[in-house]
């Protein structure tokens, strides 16, 4: 039997607690955000009809650094949820901490127009 990373362990007893209490509904969809070691991703995902409305990740953003990338992807999942008339959304960081690259994806969606 093998045992789990401690660090995986810990983002997901974040993550489970983070998804007790966020919830997304078509007026206000969930913008969550999943970060592995060489790429970052957002969807924007209405609960109650089970679907994923815009989703974008770094692989296809523009950018040098991860940083840059985040940021990026932020915009772009901004700019792509302005498309199809989406401006509130509740932010799940996915257990992740709010810094760095979380911290980074969050700023440029907002400056890109979203609101949470």
């Amino acid at each position: 039997m093998r045992n789990k990373n401690p660090k995986t362990e810990k983002i997901e007893r974040r993550h489970r607690r983070i998804r007790s209490k966020v919830f997304g509904t078509a007026e206000k969809p969930r913008l969550c955000v999943y970060r592995s070691n060489t790429n970052i991703y957002a969807q924007i995902i209405d609960d109650n009809a089970k679907s994923t409305l815009v989703a974008f990740s770094s692989d296809k953003a523009e950018g040098k650094t991860f940083m840059e990338r985040s940021i990026e992807v932020g915009k772009e999942i901004a700019k792509l949820a302005k498309a199809k008339n989406i401006d509130k959304v509740v932010f799940d960081r996915g257990g992740f901490l709010y810094t760095g690259k979380v911290k980074a994806l969050a700023d440029g969606a907002r400056e890109g127009g979203l609101k949470f």
